[in-house]
């Protein structure tokens, strides 16, 4: 009997080439459902009527697809977020959340899936064109960001573009400089150049007008993109948000986290601390400056 999940950690893990899926969950409501972990740990051992009600869900057939790419790619390993992630373990929830960004960075490809869009009509940049719901989720922005390869597909899995063929598209719609999708995040921070570095503040005011299921996650999948480390606390609401500040004021100096302050819809706040990245909406274009060494 062949596995159909295995775990692999450290030096197992870095020597194996892996494609990484990004993708809408999908929403029950509206006739989507997604296979979970505890779903493909048992697919093998259930009964057949069982597993013919997990191979008919849409989120099942994301998982062929993606591996069926993977295949083409010559990838022998996916990573998927709904099916490989145990989110009864809080232990292993919270390890996942804050190593997602790594995953991805690591992956050899990520395969962006656009399930409510068919062919490339979104990338014309017309007014009455929808953009894709994958742009206006908390997790795609760093699903978008770490990888170093990114391949879009429609929802018939048709090819669309890549990050770098796309990029001035991609830039437009989330006010992600070109630098940052081209050349990736660690090496726009580490750029000598002043007016490439981007600032906490605007980093995060990229997840603006972003959106997640919990509210938590609004503060949880910025994770990855600051380099904070932190415990998952579902439950605990906007707190998460504002423990994720603290947590950047302990570990950096960049003071632009305190930039927030005078948005154009509320004016001035009376806290330090912002309720929600939303509040940094204003700081796209606030840069980071390392501080003037001064002799006598």
């Amino acid at each position: 009997m062949t596995k159909v999940l295995k775990e692999f950690y450290g030096a197992g893990l870095a020597k194996k080439k892996y494609a990484i899926l990004s993708h809408c969950w999908g929403v029950e409501e509206e006739g989507e459902k997604e296979v979970l972990f505890e779903d493909m740990k048992q697919l093998l051992t259930m009964s057949d009527k069982e597993r013919k009600e997990i191979r008919g869900r849409t989120g099942y057939k994301k998982i062929i697809a993606t591996c069926r790419q993977a295949q083409e790619d010559e990838l022998e390993w996916v990573w998927i977020d709904t099916c490989c992630i145990n989110k009864e373990s809080s232990s292993e929830l919270s390890e996942a959340i804050n190593s997602m960004y790594k995953w991805y960075a690591n992956a050899e490809l990520c395969y962006a899936y656009l399930h409510d869009t068919l062919g490339d009509s979104w990338t014309k940049r017309i007014e009455s064109m929808a953009t894709p719901k994958w742009f206006s989720r908390g997790w795609t922005l760093q699903e978008l960001i770490a990888p170093k390869g990114v391949d879009f597909f429609d929802q018939e899995w048709e090819w669309i573009g890549d990050k770098a063929k796309l990029v001035w598209t991609l830039s437009e719609i989330t006010r992600i400089p070109e630098k940052v999708l081209k050349e990736g995040l660690q090496k726009a921070l580490s750029s000598v150049k002043d007016c490439e570095r981007p600032s906490v503040a605007q980093i995060i005011s990229w997840a603006a007008d972003r959106t997640t299921t919990r509210e938590e996650d609004r503060a949880y999948s910025l994770l990855g993109l600051l380099g904070v480390h932190m415990p998952m606390l579902y439950g605990e609401g906007k707190n998460a948000f504002r423990r994720l500040q603290l947590e950047i004021i302990r570990t950096s100096n960049d003071q632009s986290i305190f930039a927030w302050g005078w948005t154009r819809k509320s004016g001035w706040s009376s806290s330090f601390l912002a309720d929600d990245p939303s509040c940094f909406r204003d700081c796209n274009r606030l840069v980071s400056q390392r501080r003037a060494h001064v002799t006598r």
